[in-house]
């Protein structure tokens, strides 16, 4: 059986109602006359006219409901034929792009060759140039793009409050949770997408509400069961998306009696119609189809615009304006029937803009539609690799294994025949050695030169294709800051863009995921999660949360994180003390991946009240400590002028260097507390008057009034405090002012403790000094190593230039030379 994969579904949205009637016998010809069906009876029976204009959908119907089965045959059969043959033609016009897929499935290597041509058991294999790259960018993409934890994070929209990031958790809780646990499909197809993706250049994935399942779905569509018109350039502005489903005969009646398609009469599916792209993806898988297998319907599901009789857009004045409006129309391949016809547009939307069911994922962009794939970029040097490949290989076979003639008279038995390795041919010759019997063919080695070549290529499309091994964690770990960068941006500009181009499509995808959790989930919908029970509520899904792929688009692979994270940590260690060197090696470990952090690299203690001890403590380890409030300020201040008074304070400037500013942290909170008391009112007014500034000038100019007119009184009161704090600062250390020894040895200190602190800062400098040179010749050694590799590479190029001439010369040589000799000899007598 196959997968049943539907457009719409059929059930009943939240915002349409049921209508009961109440049911009467009536007559019908009666009740027929008055709508759009009109009978008329005579001798010879009743004669039914159907007039579409006149049909009417009651108000409290389904407004996606089947119009199929609304409409006379004869408009569905003109809408099935009219659509088929569009089919056709879109079809038809993207023949070369199949044709040239087609051709590059063969590059992969996945089917080896039993060639016969040059000779039998010739070389029949495949670079594996081409597989290489799609397997290497499955494997990015997927870690990347689909982690463990699930691909969704959430960005609060506007202004930021507790409400808003509860309600952005719970988004994303709930959209991983649903992707990564419920949709069991998403991993799988997902995977599959991305192998896809680089060889075809383009796929889809096609979200919709599976009422069957009774939750979202968003399916993997490949290219080729994806048709659009010839001039489209997106799905926005394509006239028509064809999709292309196989459903087998009991899965399509299952439809027909679930109501979700017309209940017609098909004929027997005739067997699954030729499709040279589908038997070439089966025969590189390796599968071939039996004579048993149950034929399949081809049913195609058109997302076009119609001006559908009786349904027509209607003007203001009630008059049909011939705009064409959004529909999907469901028809049968085969018998060209039509199975469901239904609106695709909201039912309350004024401009009746189509629902877009589909994304597209595009690896490189095209000059068209589609997208390019590496078959299309790199197809033609993977071709040249393999015929260099198969060369070498058979160059090799015949060396090993030479052929040649023997003597047996002078007729040679089947000289068309081909000679195969390890054959030889009888000739009929007269006498001689036995050594003479034997002729060998002039087998060489295989050719350096095409080696050289093969390499050349090969190194061309890995380079193309970003598979090429990166240097930077083979480097060295030294190396300047500049050239890690510089490394990192040239090895990752193709798949950087690629990345980015499916972190856009992805962003898509979630956002029509979420337009479908916000129609189809109840008010609020709880659930449970390993070790918690949680819940999501239908307002979640606004536009107060931006919904967004968790894989950043500026990198791609592991390797560059980590390349990135060691040169933030670099920068860091050249000035420890401008940067925050936890956060540097915390980066680090999470770019390695490494798990339980917090036990490896302690988080350092959050900043706490502590009494004036443990303050005096951290100033002598040179350990930060600040003020907070509610704090005794002047009991602080009082044991700070008196632990500075000591002669071993007094002698180390940096320990009361961080006692005076603690002090004057503690004043400006004394001034800031006094404020708050002696404009309590003033200050509840601030908050009101700061929201209404922005649209009322007065409210604006009371506000500054009031704000600098505190910030006036506690600037008084920081001076009154400094000045007391000095007053007492003095009375402390009064003693030290009336014996000149003391005085002159204080003196004699602090010049010692200030020499110290020159040579520490001198010391700090030349080390920051050495380290700049340091990376600096580093930089400069990796310039000069960039700038020999590029050189040797133009001396290999020139070297094979100059040998593939000179192989042109000699052959040419030779030719001329063997040209003047059978002039010289003249014709044979």
């Amino acid at each position: 059986m196959a997968d049943i994969d539907k457009g719409l579904p059929n059930i009943k949205r939240p915002e349409d109602e049921i209508v009961e009637e109440n049911f009467e016998e009536v007559d019908v010809a009666e009740e027929l006359g008055k709508g759009p069906v009109e009978v008329t009876e005579d001798e010879m029976g009743a004669t039914i006219d159907f007039d579409p204009n006149q049909v009417d959908i009651p108000e409290g119907g389904d407004h996606f409901a089947n119009l199929n089965d609304l409409l006379p045959e004869d408009i569905t059969d003109r809408i099935g034929n009219q659509l088929q043959n569009d089919y056709r033609e879109y079809k038809f016009s993207r023949g070369d792009w199949e044709r040239a897929y087609i051709v590059g499935l063969d590059l992969l290597g996945f089917k080896y060759d039993n060639r016969t041509q040059p000779f039998q058991g010739a070389s029949g294999a495949t670079h594996p140039v081409l597989a290489e790259a799609v397997t290497q960018f499955q494997a990015l993409a997927y870690k990347e793009l689909l982690p463990a934890d699930g691909p969704v994070r959430t960005m609060v929209m506007g202004a930021s409050n507790p409400m808003k990031e509860q309600q952005s958790q719970r988004v994303k809780n709930f959209m991983n949770y649903q992707l990564m646990d419920q949709m069991k499909e998403y991993e799988p197809e997902f995977d599959q997408m991305l192998f896809y993706l680089p060889l075809s250049g383009s796929t889809f994935k096609k979200v919709y509400y599976d009422d069957l399942l009774g939750r979202a779905v968003s399916k993997f569509v490949p290219a080729d069961d994806l048709v659009v018109p010839y001039t489209a350039t997106s799905l926005d502005d394509a006239e028509a998306v064809i999709h292309v489903l196989k459903i087998s005969e009991n899965d399509l009646r299952k439809q027909q009696v679930a109501g979700f398609y017309s209940d017609i009469e098909l004929s027997k599916p005739q067997g699954t119609i030729t499709n040279e792209l589908k038997e070439k993806e089966r025969e590189v898988e390796g599968i071939t189809k039996s004579q048993r297998v149950e034929p399949m319907y081809t049913v195609l599901e058109c997302h076009v615009n119609l001006d559908l009789e009786g349904f027509e857009d209607v003007g203001p004045d009630g008059e049909p304006t011939g705009i064409k409006l959004p529909y999907i129309v469901t028809i049968e391949e085969g018998s060209r029937k039509v199975l469901s016809i239904r609106r695709n547009f909201a039912p309350n939307d004024p401009k009746k803009i189509k629902i877009q069911y589909f994304v597209h994922f595009k690896f490189l962009p095209g000059l068209g539609f589609y997208g390019l794939g590496l078959i299309h970029m790199i197809g033609g040097l993977s071709r040249t690799a393999t015929a260099a490949l198969r060369q070498l290989l058979d160059a090799g076979t015949l060396s090993n294994l030479p052929a040649g003639f023997k003597q047996r008279g002078v007729r040679v038995k089947d000289d068309a025949a081909n000679i195969q390795p390890g054959e030889f041919k009888d000739v009929d010759t007269p006498g001689g050695n036995l050594k003479d019997a034997f002729v060998f063919l002039p087998y060489k080695e295989p050719s350096q030169t095409l080696l050289q070549l093969m390499g050349i290529v090969v190194q061309a499309g890995q380079r193309f294709a970003s598979i090429a091994d990166m240097q930077v964690g083979d480097g060295n770990q030294q190396a300047a800051v500049g050239t890690t960068v510089a490394l990192l941006e040239r090895g990752s500009r193709v798949m950087s863009a690629i990345h980015k181009r499916l972190y856009v499509s992805l962003k898509q995808e979630f956002k029509l995921l979420a337009k479908l959790f916000a129609t189809y989930l109840p008010p609020e919908y709880p659930y449970d999660v390993v070790g918690a029970a949680r819940n999501v509520k239908v307002t979640d899904f606004d536009d107060k949360v931006d919904i967004l792929p968790v894989a950043d688009p500026n990198i791609f692979s592991m390797s560059q994180r980590i390349g990135m994270a060691q040169t933030q940590l670099q920068l860091a260690q050249s000035n420890p003390q401008m940067h925050n060197m936890y956060m540097a090696y915390r980066n680090m470990y999470t770019a390695i991946g490494v798990k339980d952090i917090d036990r490896i690299l302690p988080p350092p203690p959050p900043n706490q009240p502590k009494d004036p001890a443990i303050e005096h403590i951290d100033a002598l380890a040179m350990k930060p400590f600040q003020a907070f409030p509610g704090q005794d300020h002047r009991a602080h201040v009082t044991a700070h002028l008196f632990f500075m008074a000591t002669n071993f304070v007094r002698n180390n400037p940096s320990v009361t260097a961080a006692l005076e500013k603690n002090v004057l942290e503690h004043i400006s909170l004394m001034a800031q507390e006094q404020v708050q008391l002696e404009f309590a009112q003033e200050m509840q007014m601030l908050p009101q008057l700061q929201q209404a500034a922005t649209q009322n000038p007065q409210a604006q100019q009371q506000f500054q009034q009031i704000s600098q007119k505190i910030e006036a009184r506690k600037a008084v009161l920081i001076a009154d405090m400094t000045e007391e704090f000095m007053k007492e600062e003095k009375t402390i250390t009064s003693q030290f002012d009336h014996d000149p020894l003391l005085k002159l040895k204080q003196r004699e200190v602090d010049l010692k403790a200030m020499e110290e602190e020159r040579k520490i800062k001198e010391d700090d400098a030349r080390i920051n000094l050495d380290k700049s040179k340091f990376l600096q010749g580093h930089q400069i050694a990796e310039e000069k190593l960039q700038q020999n590799e590029e050189l040797a590479h133009l001396r290999a190029d020139t070297a094979i230039e100059k040998s593939l001439i000179s192989a042109d010369v000699k052959l040419t040589s030779d030719k001329m030379k063997a040209k003047d000799v059978r002039t010289l000899k003249g014709p044979k007598s």
